[in-house]
């Protein structure tokens, strides 16, 4: 029997080709990783549950994007449909980090009058000496944005649940105060038979995300 859920987040993976989008869903989805891996094609599917607070359970649709421009006809069809998602850029490619303007630009424009909930991640952070992206300018990027900055290593396993966790919070939270509202015909956010009812203004100040993985040391 499936776990119950409360709610359902669908969140879409952004960025150029070969930053790790999809070492990251494996990791966070699967807890493994591979040096060797497949370009995407098209757009590939992953799901994870989060217990966020006592009692609220989220379960998360994670859509994997192809970051070739062949593609971008499929993929632009996901983000309507998507409440959250991930700025994914490699932190050894000045050119995906110069591309994360575009992507965010893309989607915004796309899914017109609605927003998206975003997170920006800089990742392969354990290249430290291949690096070409400083962590002063992402973090600009990040704020000329209005959105959170996280570095990741997927290889390592170093803030990858941070990364989902806090963008599943932020959705949370918006929810929490009626910014984000289940709409008829829309899949970004749907609710569960047991549903909690979220009103603007309900006290749940101070409750902590719950972990759902422990975090381990990079073995690399």
């Amino acid at each position: 029997m499936d776990i119950l859920w409360q709610y359902q987040f669908r969140i879409i993976l952004l960025g150029d080709s070969t930053v790790g989008k999809s070492s990251l869903l494996k990791r966070f989805t699967d807890g493994i990783y591979s040096d060797v891996a497949d370009p995407t094609v098209g757009v590939d599917f992953y799901a994870r549950s989060l217990d966020i607070e006592p009692g609220i359970k989220i379960k998360l649709q994670l859509w994997d994007t192809a970051g070739q421009e062949r593609f971008r006809s499929i993929t632009t069809s996901y983000y309507r449909n998507s409440v959250g998602g991930l700025l994914v850029f490699d932190l050894t490619n000045r050119k995906a980090f110069e591309h994360v303007r575009e992507w965010h630009k893309e989607v915004s424009e796309h899914i017109l009058p609605h927003h998206m909930v975003f997170i920006l991640i800089g990742h392969k952070s354990d290249l430290a000496s291949d690096r070409k992206v400083s962590r002063d300018e992402a973090e600009r990027l990040a704020g000329d944005l209005g959105i959170r900055y996280v570095e990741t290593s997927a290889k390592c396993n170093v803030n990858v649940d941070r990364a989902f966790e806090l963008l599943t919070r932020d959705i949370y939270e918006l929810m929490k105060m009626g910014e984000i509202v289940t709409r008829d015909g829309w899949d970004g956010v749907k609710s569960g038979l047991t549903a909690k009812v979220l009103y603007p203004g309900e006290d749940d100040d101070g409750v902590e995300l719950a972990a759902a993985t422990a975090e381990r040391g990079c073995n690399c």
